[in-house]
């Protein structure tokens, strides 16, 4: 609304493509969540979120508030097939915790994942803000994890030294702005 004329391309691609296409030029900025631990890019953190279990309103963890790495043991779980910084996390904590991560279905898309999980045919980690709506709606429960803070930082990336766009400039500027 603020800039009727400037045109959005939204382009999704594995997150660790997407530091590489913004240092050849291919890409202005992108969002990305992890650090890629770059001194070419700029990762300005633009949201903070966390990694949430997820069950059935069915399941019958749904009504505790919280569970514990322990309780999870017998629990089938469903998997995103994506290497991500956070899966190896879930992962190192159940191993550190000698409690067997079952993840006898790997799907590779959020979205599968969560109509699985609704469906009661298993338990998942899923980004909070992915299932946020789907929590608020009672279709999905989030159970704490005692033993598990997995935190989430989104970041926009873009390089540190080159001139961005007029267009990108003021989107920059818009989210420099905004309170998250």
């Amino acid at each position: 609304k603020l800039y009727p004329r400037v045109k959005v391309q939204i382009r999704r691609c594995q997150s660790s493509k997407i530091p590489v296409e913004i240092r050849e030029g291919d890409l202005e900025m992108g969002v990305i969540s992890y650090d890629p631990q770059d001194d070419r890019l700029v990762a300005l953190t633009i949201y903070t979120d966390h990694l949430a279990c997820v069950v059935s309103p069915r399941h019958c963890l749904a009504r505790r508030r919280s569970v514990s790495i322990t309780d999870l043991g017998k629990e089938t779980f469903i998997a995103h097939s994506v290497v991500s910084p956070y899966k190896e996390v879930v992962l190192r904590e159940f191993e550190r915790m000698r409690v067997p991560l079952r993840r006898d279905v790997e799907l590779p898309t959020i979205e599968a994942i969560r109509k699985m999980v609704q469906r009661n045919q298993g338990v998942a980690f899923l980004p909070r803000m992915c299932v946020e709506e789907e929590i608020a709606q009672g279709t999905l429960r989030e159970v704490h994890v005692s033993e598990l803070q997995a935190e989430r930082k989104i970041r926009l990336v873009y390089p540190a030294g080159r001139t961005l766009s007029h267009a990108g400039r003021a989107f920059l500027a818009m989210l420099e702005h905004r309170t998250v």
